[in-house]
């Protein structure tokens, strides 16, 4: 797997299509920290670690409201290993005029563009979410 964070991605943007309660996937520091925003801002109900059979594996229930529907209406990577896309403090992005998030791996850690914004820091943009 060349792009863990894109297969990362598209395992929750598949289950919320298919309307899954939790999604299970390998786990890695970034994923799990990636999750966590997630669940920090509320685009997902929980996040859990588990080892399973030797290896940790992350566990995500995802989010949805009143009518059944998803909470989270996209997904999209931004930077992938063919093409990184950094950005400088005052350059960062703003997701569907404020609704949406970014997510922005710095050199003080993974954090919103919100957060990046707030400790006028750039970085490398993986994710959008909205």
């Amino acid at each position: 797997m060349t792009d863990p964070i894109a297969d990362f991605l598209t395992r929750l943007r598949n289950g919320l299509l298919a309307r899954h309660k939790t999604v299970v996937l390998p786990s890695s520091k970034i994923k799990a920290r990636i999750a966590h925003i997630l669940k920090d801002e509320g685009y997902v109900a929980d996040v859990s670690e588990q080892a399973d059979e030797g290896r940790k594996v992350l566990t995500v229930t995802l989010g949805y409201d009143d009518r059944n529907a998803p909470i989270i209406e996209g997904l999209q990577r931004i930077s992938r290993p063919g093409l990184r896309h950094y950005v400088n403090a005052d350059k960062l992005p703003k997701v569907r005029g404020g609704l949406g998030m970014a997510i922005i791996s710095t050199s003080k850690g993974v954090m919103t563009d919100t957060q990046a914004r707030k400790d006028r820091v750039g970085g490398e943009v993986l994710c959008q979410v909205w």
